[in-house]
């Protein structure tokens, strides 16, 4: 998985790694990188420069390209890193003022957004802010030095900023560069390697070549109920069609059998999936809530009561037990997150890492919050990001089928974390490789396909 670090934990890795090397030099690594990747670039170079390490950065690399084209400082706050400044003095680079920054723009190939980095304050002074936008209308490339101005390092929302057209970062990404939407504005990310260990942190992204590792896939002693058998007490007679939908999501994930109890018909159920079993028994998890129209606290404790890893979506979200939830994976969206916390649904949406925490941490379940980016918090506080997919999945339904499938995973063995994520993560890769607004039944059929070319996306 692709370690994520926040502003505090990348310091005190890069502070490690000074203490390990006295007298190192960090910001060369970082200034030969960002040379590099302007130099893939044609034309004059505009560097936006800011006081701290972040403008050193830009103006040591400004100082490695002005030998073959023409290069133009501006510094919006009349304040630099004196070697750096100093060196990209002598090497024949240009001091411009605001005005002179807006008129390099219509002569330059590429903006390097030197300005401020890690652990800044968000938003951008506001002629830094009118070079942004301009930047944006004559389509002028931006290379962002860590993260693009205007952005929090630690946070999803996309503050006023440069769009960058790619992202230099070093040791690892931010949260900025893998949240939705701040995600947005970085463009091509790219990690640069400059010997410093981030150790484990607490915010990591699956990729691709990690769902196969973690998929259970059956062996040759296989049998339905070594794959799993699902409990699925959902849809009703309002909301038939979630009870559909989290058994096309359990089956077409490869549980080994689905149970349905719910109060959807039973004719339509065995209709559309003639495989499914109608009725209680034998299982090895259950889901609840998808479709149920309203809370139902006798219907929750029921499925409490049988001792089973359960996935707990929708309606059964209102009525949780009053215990430590320890097993279960709760998969609220942006709304039922701020109800199960009592906020409002704005501060979810502005800090959508704290609350899915603290909801894991409150309740002692899983927590999957859905939503253009997806987190899988445990009760530990660590949060697994899914691979991310295209923005056709807004659809109603999707959850349904991703409840299915979280469950089918459960009920193969997977802990509640690892379920989330894979589910999450298979229901996006299926959505990218299938463009277009397929709706969320169709999109699980394609979910074996993709099961099969793991291999081939990693």
């Amino acid at each position: 998985m692709r370690p994520v670090v926040t502003a505090d934990e990348m310091r005190a890795a890069e502070q490690r790694w000074f203490d390990a090397h006295p007298g190192g030099n960090l910001m060369a690594r970082a200034a030969r990188a960002v040379a590099e990747a302007a130099g893939e670039f044609d034309g004059d170079v505009l560097v936006v420069v800011g006081p701290g390490n972040n403008g050193g950065d830009g103006l040591f690399a400004a100082a490695q390209l002005s030998a073959t084209r023409t290069l133009r400082l501006w510094l919006p706050l009349g304040a630099a890193h004196e070697a750096g400044l100093a060196a990209a003095i002598e090497a024949g680079c240009q001091l411009v003022d605001a005005a002179g920054a807006m008129q390099a723009l219509g002569m330059s190939g590429l903006v390097i957004d030197a300005f401020v980095g890690i652990g800044s304050r968000p938003g951008l002074p506001p002629e830094v802010a009118a070079l942004a936008t301009a930047c944006r209308s004559h389509g002028v490339p931006v290379l962002a030095v860590d993260h693009p101005s205007g952005l929090a390092t630690d946070s999803c929302v996309a503050h006023p900023s440069f769009t960058a057209t790619t992202t230099l970062t070093f040791a690892a990404v931010k949260p900025c560069h893998v949240l939705q939407p701040a995600a947005s504005r970085c463009g091509d990310v790219r990690v640069v390697d400059i010997g410093v260990d981030v150790g484990e942190p607490g915010i990591r992204v699956a990729q691709p070549r990690d769902l196969a590792r973690w998929y259970p896939f059956p062996k040759p002693t296989s049998h339905k109920y070594s794959r799993g058998v699902l409990l699925l007490d959902t849809g009703s007679l309002r909301y038939p069609g979630a009870a559909l939908l989290g058994c096309a999501g359990a089956l077409y994930t490869g549980v080994g059998m689905v149970r349905y109890c719910g109060d959807a018909p039973a004719s339509l159920v065995l209709g559309r999936h003639p495989s499914v079993v109608v009725g209680q028994g034998r299982a090895q998890a259950a889901v609840i809530g998808s479709g149920w129209g309203e809370a139902d606290d006798v219907r929750v404790a029921a499925v409490a009561a049988l001792g089973l890893p359960v996935v707990a979506d929708a309606e059964a979200l209102h009525t949780l037990p009053q215990r430590s939830l320890d097993g279960w994976l709760l998969t609220p969206h942006a709304g039922e997150l701020a109800r199960l916390l009592g906020v409002e649904r704005s501060s979810v949406e502005a800090d959508p890492l704290g609350h899915v925490r603290g909801a894991a941490a409150r309740t002692g379940a899983t927590v999957l919050l859905k939503g253009a980016t997806q987190y899988v918090a445990e009760p530990t506080g660590r949060v697994t990001i899914p691979v991310e997919g295209p923005a056709w999945t807004a659809q109603a339904g999707s959850g349904d089928v991703l409840a299915g499938m979280c469950g089918a995973l459960m009920a193969g063995g997977l802990p509640a974390w690892q379920a989330a994520t894979l589910a999450a993560s298979l229901q996006a890769l299926a959505a990218t490789t299938h463009p277009g607004p397929h709706p969320p039944d169709e999109l699980a059929r394609w979910i074996p396909e993709t099961l099969v070319h793991l291999d081939d996306v990693g």
